[in-house]
C-alpha cells in the first residue's frame, strides 16, 4: 500500500465540456475517477457521440448516481432508470440521457479516462 492522498473535483486535473455538460476528472492512487454533470436535454447521442465517433458509448461504467435521473439503453435493449443513491454497472454499447428537468450528476469509477476525449 502507498502513502495517503486526497483528491478534491474542486480542483479537477482536468475538464472535459461537451454540449449540456462536462466532465471533471481526477487522478488518485493510479486511478483516474470522473465526475459527469449532464444538464437537462443532455443525451450521449447527440452530446458525446459527436466526439466519439462510435455508433454508441464505448466506455465501460461503475458508476455512483449522486443527483437527477440518467435513463439508460443498451445496445441489447435492456433499459435501466438510475436515480440517486442508485450504483451502476454498464458495459460497453449503450445510450444514455436526463429524464426531466434535474441537472444528474454521476460519478465513474472505470469508465472516464477516454469519455468525450477528442482522438
Amino acid at each position: 500500500m502507498g502513502k495517503a492522498e486526497l483528491r478534491s473535483f474542486g480542483k479537477p486535473d482536468e475538464v472535459r465540456e461537451f454540449p449540456k455538460g462536462r466532465l471533471e476528472v481526477v487522478k488518485i492512487g493510479g486511478a483516474t475517477v470522473g465526475r459527469a454533470i449532464f444538464e437537462p436535454g443532455w443525451r450521449w447521442a447527440t452530446s458525446v457521440q459527436p466526439i466519439a465517433q462510435t455508433k454508441s458509448c464505448e466506455a465501460p461504467h461503475f458508476q455512483y448516481h449522486v443527483a437527477g435521473v440518467l435513463k439508460v439503453v443498451m445496445d441489447d435493449g435492456a433499459v435501466l432508470e438510475c436515480h440517486p443513491g442508485d450504483v451502476s454497472l454498464l458495459p460497453s454499447g449503450h445510450d444514455a440521457w436526463v429524464v426531466g428537468d434535474e441537472v444528474a450528476i454521476v460519478v465513474d469509477f472505470q469508465g472516464m479516462v477516454d469519455y468525450a476525449k477528442a482522438h
